[in-house]
């Protein structure tokens, strides 16, 4: 009987994603103020030397954390060119990805609402939500060189109201899950925002 020897890499990865998955569960569980080295490192099997020794620190394991859980939270768009079509789309699998509230959204979500007090997060949050404008907005600028959107139309203002709405509604779904129909809400808000982009 043979047995695959694992790589240091493998190691490390497979380390680092214990390490995200206890912090995201701590996070839901206690809140971000409760979040300690030493709490992460016992939840995930592992001394808190380890969480220094991976991430340098709580900021560092945070940042790395709202990272990892935001990549690719819509699967497939990388396979759609920029415009309207994808915009739809990612507004649509967004709010159908609520639908599935994994523990690293969660904790995204409770950071994300937790930065607007908290300094230390402010930084890590704004750039997120920049990332998310920037992509929208390139959707949008897209649309309307193709004739799918209206040229009248603001794409930076657009994307902010996307975005606080998508955050919002994935916000009242945490805090209320039982008033949040997101299938409902799908159809909706997608019909919403093809109807107030389209050109006239």
């Amino acid at each position: 009987m043979t047995t695959t020897r694992r790589t240091q890499q493998d190691r490390r990865d497979q380390a680092e994603a214990a390490l995200l998955t206890a912090a995201a569960e701590l996070i839901v569980e206690q809140g971000v103020r409760a979040l300690t080295l030493a709490r992460i490192g016992e939840r995930a099997g592992y001394s808190r030397g380890i969480v220094t020794h991976h991430f340098g620190g709580k900021q560092a394991l945070i940042e790395q954390l709202a990272r990892a859980t935001q990549t690719g939270f819509v699967p497939g768009l990388n396979d759609l060119p920029a415009g309207l079509d994808r915009l739809l789309r990612l507004i649509d699998g967004y709010l159908g990805e609520l639908g599935r509230t994994s523990v690293f959204n969660q904790a995204f979500l409770l950071l994300w609402a937790e930065a607007a007090t908290q300094p230390e997060l402010a930084r890590i949050f704004r750039e997120r939500d920049e990332a998310f404008r920037t992509d929208l907005r390139e959707d949008i600028e897209a649309g309307i060189a193709d004739g799918t959107v209206d040229p009248a139309i603001g794409p930076e203002e657009v994307a902010v109201a996307i975005v606080g709405q998508l955050r919002g509604i994935a916000l009242q779904r945490l805090l209320a899950p039982g008033c949040v129909d997101v299938e409902q809400l799908r159809r909706s808000i997608t019909g919403h925002w093809r109807r107030a982009l389209s050109p006239a």
